[in-house]
């Protein structure tokens, strides 16, 4: 069986090549590509059997480049969304994975594979009806893969002190350093647990277990002292209230 990897994040697609090593390694991983343009061009050329592919890519999404793909070429879409769930079945999926992708859940996937087993439309669409009918919701983020120079750190979202916007990126703040990730504050709240870390800014997210205590000044204006950080966080008066003296 040959194989194709597809995502933008070219940790994750190594780290799924090495993975799919380890539970199959009969399967041959005929290319692993970063934007949607190269995977429409693998799938169209190289014709795999099967094709792991990202949905939100540079060029073409996966929903998109899935389309070059022949009948034969089984689709497993990964992504860190699954607001195209739909559309992701609707084009024949074989699997579809939510990252953090778990071990038993990659396992599963290649079980299914390995089995030559698809899901029949009708049944497909059956069994995704239900979960859309009751959906869950999702896991808070867990872990933040920041690129320093050549290397991606993993910070662990619980060692977050405070989050600060800086335009089209977020300054991360943990007790011994500040490091820049290349996603909005906007697109992190969403992502975040509300009832950690709360909004007390409009470019301005703390960690509410870090919060020792909140000081009012006599114009009635709010900061915050943390636990591991020396400055103060100032609390605009939109989300003071979550301060106010009992």
């Amino acid at each position: 069986m040959r194989a194709l990897i597809a995502d933008d994040e070219q940790h994750l697609a190594e780290d799924l090549r090495r993975r799919l090593a380890q539970l199959w390694p009969e399967l041959k991983i005929i290319a692993v590509v970063h934007d949607g343009i190269a995977a429409e061009r693998a799938l169209t050329e190289l014709k795999p059997d099967i094709a792991f592919l990202d949905i939100r890519m540079p060029g073409h999404s996966g929903l998109d480049a899935a389309r070059a793909a022949t009948t034969s070429t089984r689709l497993v879409f990964v992504t860190a969304f699954d607001d195209h769930a739909v559309q992701a079945f609707e084009q024949a999926a074989v699997d579809y994975l939510l990252k953090p992708v778990s071990d038993e859940r990659l396992e599963r996937c290649v079980e299914r594979l390995q089995q030559g087993s698809m899901f029949a439309p009708d049944a497909m669409m059956s069994r995704l009806q239900k979960l859309l009918a009751t959906p869950a919701k999702p896991e808070p983020l867990r872990w933040l893969r920041i690129q320093v120079g050549q290397t991606v750190r993993m910070v662990a979202v619980e060692e977050v002190c405070y989050f600060q916007s800086a335009d089209k990126y977020t300054t991360v703040l943990t007790r011994d350093a500040e490091l820049l990730l290349r996603t909005p504050l906007k697109d992190l709240i969403e992502q975040l647990d509300s009832e950690q870390f709360w909004q007390v800014h409009r470019g301005t997210v703390v960690n509410a277990k870090q919060i020792v205590s909140a000081h009012h000044d006599l114009l009635g204006k709010v900061s915050l002292s943390l636990k591991d950080r020396v400055e103060k966080v100032a609390v605009s008066r939109s989300y003071a209230h979550l301060f106010k003296q009992m």
